[in-house]
């Protein structure tokens, strides 16, 4: 497995809608395992297959829920790896929180997101499956599926800001 090198704006990959995946071939079994190796190491919570170079419909994203009890331990994070995801359903209630990019670094902005989402694609064997997703998840597969479309964070916030220098450490950026 390879740490790739993350795209930053404005490189043009960022702006363009990305292909769909027809087959799954050993090159994108190694982008999938090279694009975890690089969110972890990163560190984000979700990456999308054109912030690494390449134009695929291909995100991964790693995030655990918090857990309900305070005095419980916190729940491991779930991988998530989503070829030609989709949102097919979304609620009405939407919510506005702060967000971060690995490819817009030291910028945060207040993005306003579904509070669930409905997302359709496919697993790293090939298989469909639906996903309903609520919260920080919900945040984190719109953004990542705004990057296979051309969009950026940047496009939809209300307001984006410079990050202090110790700020730029913030685990939030998708």
């Amino acid at each position: 497995m390879t740490v790739l090198t993350i795209t930053t704006s404005p490189e043009p990959i960022l702006r363009k809608k990305a292909r769909k995946i027809r087959t799954i071939s050993t090159a994108i079994e190694t982008l999938i395992e090279d694009m975890i190796e690089t969110l972890r190491a990163a560190p984000g919570v979700g990456l999308a297959a054109p912030q690494v170079g390449v134009s695929q419909r291909l995100i991964v994203a790693e995030f655990g829920e918090p857990s309900e009890d305070p005095e419980a331990p916190p729940k491991p994070p779930k991988l998530y790896v989503i070829l030609n995801p989709e949102i097919v359903r979304h609620s009405k209630e939407t919510n506005l929180n702060n967000e971060g990019c690995l490819s817009i670094p030291g910028y945060m902005g207040e993005v306003e997101r579904f509070d669930t989402v409905t997302v359709k694609g496919m697993d790293r064997n090939g298989r469909d499956f639906r996903i309903k997703a609520k919260g920080w998840l919900a945040r984190i597969l719109q953004h990542e599926i705004d990057h296979l479309e051309g969009i950026l964070f940047i496009d939809n916030a209300t307001s984006v800001w410079k990050l202090e220098e110790k700020e730029e450490e913030a685990p939030q950026s998708v």
